[in-house]
């Protein structure tokens, strides 16, 4: 197809092995590229954020605030001041859209080779 090389992170974390909350999960299966937030806010470093667990955790996502790297700490914080973006407010990157159920990893790998060698077999624009 063209490249050499590819990723698909957030697809293997809607998987029933993966060790994510299962409202995790289930919300890659509902988003789609418009409900990702690029932003340094939460750790200071860029990245790709699911809005609606931005919402869920109580922040406004248009509405974040500038980032200090020079706070961010991963130690335990008893006196919680903003949600920890690891447990609560979840990444994804673009390609969610295409996510539409949560499944197990062999089905998710046998189905990403049967879509592979399809679309060597029919590349693109044939017909």
């Amino acid at each position: 197809m063209g490249a050499d090389g590819g990723y698909a992170g957030s697809t293997f974390i809607a998987t029933a092995e993966a060790n994510a909350a299962p409202r995790y999960k289930q919300m890659i299966t509902e988003c789609s590229a418009e409900d990702i937030l690029y932003s340094n806010a939460f750790t200071g470093v860029w990245g790709n954020y699911l809005r609606p667990s931005i919402v869920a955790a109580g922040l406004d996502p248009d509405n974040l605030g500038p980032s200090d790297p020079s706070k961010m700490t991963f130690a335990e914080d008893r006196d919680k001041i903003r949600p920890k973006s690891w447990s609560e407010i979840w990444g994804a990157g673009q390609g969610i859209g295409a996510i539409k159920s949560v499944t197990t990893t062999a089905e998710l790998v046998d189905r990403l080779a049967e879509e592979f060698a399809a679309a060597l077999f029919y590349p693109i624009g044939w017909s």
